[in-house]
């Protein structure tokens, strides 16, 4: 879509384009409220086990790439912290990693070890977006 054609879009209020995008930042917006709050209250493992949960949702597969300098910028942690909190998640039998690669083993399990952060960003965002995004969430 050019820009004239999403100007168009968005400035039609009412529209359902303009309701879903409205819903979308709303969306986007709880989402990093929540990780703000989350970061600063949760164990490194809980949140890696949180963006691991986020991250199967979105790929809707259960083996994913994704390195550890990466994971370490999305929770505004040092790698080594990340290598401890995915180390803990693989023995307790919940993924399995190497290098670069991310395989969920174990999702219910996984959405145990997650802080309750995982669970309030997925219901915000299936309100917000529909029950579309719970019956695409993997497992």
């Amino acid at each position: 879509m050019d820009g004239e054609a999403f100007d168009q879009a968005v400035g039609a209020v009412g529209n359902d384009f303009s309701r879903m995008l409205a819903r979308y930042s709303q969306s986007w917006c709880t989402q990093l409220g929540q990780h703000a709050v989350c970061n600063r209250v949760h164990q490194v493992a809980e949140r890696c086990a949180r963006w691991l949960l986020q991250t199967h949702d979105r790929v809707g597969r259960a083996e994913f790439p994704l390195t550890q300098e990466f994971l370490s910028v999305m929770l505004g942690v040092r790698r080594t912290s990340v290598t401890d909190g995915a180390r803990q998640l693989q023995q307790q039998g919940l993924i399995q990693y190497r290098r670069g690669i991310i395989h969920v083993l174990d999702r219910p399990g996984l959405e145990a070890a997650s802080c309750e952060c995982y669970g309030i960003i997925a219901q915000e965002t299936d309100r917000l977006l529909g029950p579309a995004q719970a019956e695409d969430r993997p497992g």
